[in-house]
């Protein structure tokens, strides 16, 4: 999967996986990282997801990276901001008030272009991923913000029923990526109402990640 995939997908409109609702379990668990007012939260391969203005109405700041121009340019249209916008190298960076997005291969970010970041929220990154690139972008996480603690959603399903992305990410494989750098806490699971896409019988989880 490159990122003609991605490109393709936003470009055609065929987000069906942009949800149009606040994620119920960040409602429910951010605060489980312990953050003050003011911290800042990283999302990687945001989209223009709903989540990063609840994040906002509770007082945190936002970082972001996100591979499509498109999604982060209906992201600000969306908040009725515009942005600055500023070549980063092979990245392209959009900020507001409160609010930075680098546009580009996330694997192209570093720690030092991205900056300070308090605790991650990854809803849509890793089960975006086909598994061969799942360690990568979990050692690259960890990376580039410190391993700061984490509130990780994934889903789990059979595989063989559906293609990704989402893809089903196992209990299992989530503690193989991370247990070496965090605590890893199974907080809440949920059935995917429906069924994924519904075309099978999925559950989604949510898991609290905090540096050991």
């Amino acid at each position: 999967m490159d990122a003609s995939f991605w490109h393709a997908k936003w470009e055609k409109n065929e987000i069906g996986f942009h949800q149009d609702q606040v994620n119920p379990f960040l409602i429910r668990y951010f605060g489980e990282l312990s953050l003050s007012h003011g911290s800042r939260v990283f999302v990687p391969l945001c989209g223009k997801t709903r989540d990063i203005a609840w994040l906002l109405s509770q007082g945190y700041r936002v970082a972001g990276a996100e591979l499509s121009r498109v999604a982060i340019e209906q992201l600000f249209a969306e908040f009725g901001v515009e942005p600055r916008i500023s070549e980063a190298g092979s990245l392209t960076h959009f900020a507001a008030q409160d609010i930075d997005i680098h546009v580009g291969d996330i694997f192209e970010l570093a720690a030092k272009d991205l900056g300070q970041v308090d605790a991650v929220y990854d809803r849509a990154a890793l089960v975006a991923l086909p598994e061969d690139m799942r360690r990568r972008y979990a050692n690259h996480l960890a990376e580039i913000t410190n391993r700061a603690p984490q509130l990780l959603i994934t889903y789990e399903y059979d595989q063989a029923m559906q293609d990704g992305p989402p893809f089903s990410v196992s209990g299992e494989e989530v503690r193989r990526h991370y247990e070496a750098r965090f605590d890893v806490a199974l907080v809440d699971s949920a059935d995917v109402p429906g069924g994924l896409r519904g075309k099978c019988p999925a559950k989604e989880h949510a898991w609290v990640l905090k540096k050991t």
